[in-house]
């Protein structure tokens, strides 16, 4: 029997569609297990990478954001700059506070007090500090309840007593001011010849070398 050209057309074109049919169904599962496979893997992978870094007592937040976990950003290379300046009275009075502390003196509370008093009177913040320096060893060294940690107003009665520290403070500040410098005495050594008069510059020398350690 002769085959007409439509019919063997139409044989090749059904072979044609078997052959693509099969190939689908053969290759379609083969990939879907393959992908399959991947992610499996994949997860697995991540949960490994976890579980390992929990465990080392670091946790790796690279691996992936985790419930509630949060992941901060790198810090941008320019931080925003704040302007600003120290006020110079706060300096000094740390400076007397920090003076006093290594030394132990009952008078660091009272540094502000120090430094305020004076400004007030107009003297160098570091006198009086020093000046009981050397005369009570910061106040350690003292006839018990006088406050007086300045020998200030010694006599042959004996030396002058303060109510209080802040007292003390208030009644050498404002002395030194009126009774010294206001009438000439404006320098250590010039103050020693009234205060002490009986020092060879031992008190002078001392009392310099004190304000020195309070820059």
């Amino acid at each position: 029997m002769e085959t007409t050209p439509f019919e063997r057309d139409n044989d090749i074109g059904f072979w044609k569609n078997l052959v693509l049919v099969v190939v689908f169904f053969t290759i379609a599962p083969i990939t879907l297990a393959i992908s399959l496979f991947s992610l499996v893997s994949l997860k697995t992978s991540s949960i490994t990478n976890i579980v390992l870094s929990t465990n080392q007592g670091v946790q790796n937040l690279t691996v992936g954001p985790l419930s509630g976990v949060k992941v901060y950003a790198s810090l941008p290379m320019e931080l925003p700059s704040v302007s600003g300046s120290v006020e110079s009275a706060d300096a000094r009075t740390e400076i007397v506070k920090q003076y006093m502390e290594s030394y132990d003196s009952p008078l660091a509370p009272f540094a502000d007090l120090i430094v305020e008093t004076a400004d007030k009177y107009s003297l160098d913040y570091r006198l009086i500090t020093a000046i009981a320096q050397q005369e009570s060893n910061l106040c350690k060294i003292i006839p018990p309840g006088s406050y007086n940690c300045w020998g200030w107003g010694i006599t042959g009665q004996g030396t002058l007593g303060f109510t209080s520290y802040q007292d003390g403070i208030e009644q050498v500040s404002e002395g030194l001011r009126e009774n010294y410098l206001n009438k000439g005495y404006v320098t250590v050594e010039d103050i020693m010849t009234k205060y002490t008069p009986q020092s060879n510059g031992s008190w002078a020398h001392n009392v310099d070398q004190f304000m020195t350690e309070m820059p």
